[in-house]
């Protein structure tokens, strides 16, 4: 294939996980990271070199666990038992696979079932379901820093010599 091309879908790979960053549906940091590491192989690691592809692997890694630690860190803000930070953890790996409406519903619905078993009482693991979605609006907010974080390393990486 053509570099031409392949430049296209690197820099296509970057849009769509920029776009997925904050949009559950699609993929975010991974295809960020895809498209800056065929960007990488394609200029031979000569703008952008092992170092920093790491160091971009590293950032990618971080939005992954900010991914499920927001939820937990919201969960834990407002009281919840061990089986509610549990739940909500489970709740945001297993929400990965379900797309935008299990990234919202999941971390809570694990929560709030975390609490009833924990503490039975409804109105307390409502509160830790909702602590719990704060903290995935956080998680967000992390996940869109480090992305962006990425886009800046790698343009400056490419452009600065």
């Amino acid at each position: 294939m053509h570099a031409g091309w392949l430049w296209i879908v690197a820099l296509g790979l970057i849009a769509i996980g920029l776009i997925g960053t904050v949009l559950p549906a699609l993929p975010g940091a991974a295809a960020v990271f895809g498209g800056m590491l065929l960007g990488a192989w394609l200029d031979d690691f000569q703008r952008i070199s092992w170092v920093t592809v790491v160091v971009l692997g590293v950032l990618t890694a971080l939005t992954f666990a900010a991914d499920i630690l927001g939820s937990v860190f919201g969960a834990r803000r407002v009281g919840a038992s061990r089986l509610a930070l549990l739940g909500a953890a489970i709740g945001a790996l297993i929400g990965m696979f379900f797309g935008f409406v299990g990234m919202i519903f999941s971390p809570f619905l694990g929560a709030v079932a975390g609490e009833l078993i924990s503490r039975g009482r409804v109105g307390q693991a409502a509160r830790i379901g909702i602590g719990t979605w704060l903290g995935l609006l956080l998680g967000t907010l992390a996940k869109v820093a480090l992305v962006a974080s990425m886009l800046v390393i790698f343009v400056s990486a490419y452009f600065i010599p």
